[in-house]
C-alpha cells in the first residue's frame, strides 16, 4: 500500500521530518521543495489576509539540511495600504538552512484597454491522461511527463501532491504552488545526460490563486555557462496560466539524477 503520510509532524512547535522528506540528491538530506513549502505555510498562517493576494515568494536554499527537526520564524517587514511584505527563516539545530520573502498585494479592478497575456497551453489534462505512470526517479508526488526528457528542449509536466506537508493540515493553494515551484529547476535545467544542476533559490510569482490539485509547468527558458544556470517556467492550472517560476542553479559536482524515461 502506498504511504501517503505527511512529510512533517508538528511536535512542541518543532517540525519533525519523515524519512520520505529526503532529497533525491541524497538519502540523508531534506528536499529543498519542502523548505520552501514550510516557509510559505508559516508566512500564510501568520501574515495571510483574505483581502491580500500572495503575488511573489522567493526562497533561498543556501544550505543543505540533514533530516533534522525544523523551526520556522517569520517577521512582517512592511505594512502598507496596498502591500505587505513578510520574511521567514527556517532553522535546524545546525543553524539557518533557508529563508523566504513574500509579497502580498491588495487587488482592485482591471484597467481599461488590452495587454498581451501568456496563452493557455494545449496540454491534455491529467483526467485525459489517466493515472500517472511509474517514474524512473522515485518522487513523493504524482508526475505526468508530457514531453520527451531524453531530448534537449522545452519540457512540460503536470504535478499533484500526494502527501500532506504537515500532519493533520490540508495543503493550501499557495503552499501547493510553493512546493511545485521548486520543480522549475529540474524541468528547465535537465539535459540529454540527466540533471546536473541543483538549485540555489527559486522565485514564484502568481497573478491569482491557483485552483485544483494538479498544477502544470512548462519550461520557457534556460541559460547556462561555467556551471551556473538560470531557468524560467510558466505555471498552469486547469483554468489557464497562473504565474511564473524562476530558478538559479549550480552544477552539483560528482552527482547527477538519472536521465528520465520519455513521457
Amino acid at each position: 500500500m502506498k504511504d501517503n503520510s505527511a512529510f512533517f509532524v508538528l511536535k512542541n512547535d518543532v517540525l519533525v521530518p519523515a524519512p520520505h522528506a529526503r532529497s533525491p540528491w541524497s538519502p540523508d538530506m531534506l528536499h529543498g521543495r519542502l523548505l520552501g513549502g514550510l516557509a510559505a505555510r508559516a508566512i500564510e498562517a501568520e501574515h495571510g489576509d483574505p483581502d491580500l493576494h500572495f503575488a511573489r515568494l522567493t526562497v533561498d536554499l543556501f544550505r543543505n539540511s540533514p533530516l533534522l527537526p525544523l523551526s520556522v520564524d517569520t517577521v512582517r517587514v512592511r505594512e502598507g495600504r496596498r502591500i505587505r511584505v513578510a520574511d521567514a527563516t527556517v532553522r535546524s539545530e545546525q543553524g539557518v538552512v533557508a529563508r523566504a520573502s513574500a509579497v502580498l498585494l491588495r487587488g482592485s479592478g482591471q484597467p481599461a484597454g488590452e495587454t498581451w497575456s501568456t496563452p493557455a497551453w494545449d496540454a491534455p489534462s491529467p483526467a485525459e491522461l489517466g493515472p500517472p505512470p511509474p517514474d524512473a526517479v522515485a518522487l513523493p508526488f504524482d508526475l505526468w511527463r508530457l514531453t520527451d526528457w531524453t531530448e534537449a528542449g522545452p519540457n512540460r509536466v503536470w504535478l499533484r501532491e500526494t502527501h500532506p506537508l504537515v500532519e493533520g493540515e490540508a495543503v493550501s493553494p499557495f503552499v501547493r504552488a510553493a512546493l511545485v515551484a521548486d520543480f522549475a529547476s529540474p524541468l528547465s535545467n535537465s539535459g540529454t545526460a540527466g540533471l546536473h544542476f541543483i538549485n540555489a533559490d527559486y522565485t514564484l510569482t502568481l497573478s491569482r490563486p491557483p485552483v485544483g490539485e494538479e498544477l502544470g509547468m512548462e519550461s520557457s527558458g534556460h541559460l547556462s555557462g561555467g556551471g551556473i544556470a538560470t531557468g524560467h517556467c510558466t505555471l498552469h492550472d486547469a483554468s489557464g496560466p497562473v504565474g511564473y517560476c524562476l530558478v538559479t542553479a549550480v552544477v552539483n559536482p560528482g552527482s547527477v539524477l538519472g536521465r528520465p524515461e520519455a513521457g
